[in-house]
């Protein structure tokens, strides 16, 4: 049997069928009472009374399902932390896999507290360790790996149409960012690297408007 906690109101850990009976109970209740239901529409009298204590239920399962509906969609935050720049701290959520030449490239969507900005980062397969494809609307880039160094590098060839852009490239700060921590370090880790280093990028005029 499923179980689901809620704690909307009570604290409780209620299974997943006691909403449902309560539920269609209610929903069992209005089929019955149609006529009498539409008679009130039209004299403009209440409807339900929200003081029974089958109704309470009712409108209990209805709350209990919504959220469970709600955790069953959300996508799960896999990390979070800060970039202490104006952006404030970000958080790393795993999305759909972005399709390469008919390979599925696993794929993380990071977004910041003070800002709209979202950027995509690609999982994809390198030389000698993994490459991680950077995306938003202000620039794009390529951070990579080997056994020794994990940096960024220019995305020279283009990724779904898009290339590195010097227009809204920090240029300074690139070449600071060639060599950011030692190499083959775990997938998720590198995630949270470019999370906290990838705003440094992009154009100090253009970050400034984010």
């Amino acid at each position: 049997m499923l179980v689901i906690t809620c704690q909307l109101f009570t604290g409780k850990s209620y299974p997943l069928n006691y909403a449902f009976f309560w539920l269609f109970r209610g929903l069992n209740l209005i089929r019955q009472n149609r006529k009498l239901l539409q008679k009130k529409i039209k004299e403009k009298k209440p409807v339900f009374n929200l003081t029974s204590k089958v109704m309470k239920r009712v409108l209990f399962a209805g709350l209990l399902m919504l959220a469970f509906s709600a955790a069953s969609f959300s996508k799960p935050t896999v990390a979070s932390g800060k970039t202490y720049t104006r952006l404030g701290d970000y958080r790393i959520e795993m999305t759909d896999p972005t399709v390469i030449n008919s390979t599925e490239c696993k794929t993380y969507l990071i977004s910041y507290e003070n800002s709209p900005m979202q950027v995509k980062v690609v999982v994809m397969k390198g030389k000698k360790c993994k490459d991680f494809v950077v995306v938003s609307d202000k620039l794009a880039v390529k951070y990579v790996c080997n056994k020794n160094y994990f940096g960024v590098e220019r995305l020279t060839k283009p990724f779904d149409g898009i290339t590195t852009s010097d227009a809204t490239l920090n240029r300074s700060e690139y070449f600071h960012q060639k060599v950011i921590a030692p190499g083959m370090r775990g997938e998720l880790e590198n995630a949270q690297l470019i999370a906290a280093y990838f705003p440094l990028l992009i154009n100090q005029d253009l970050l400034a408007t984010i």
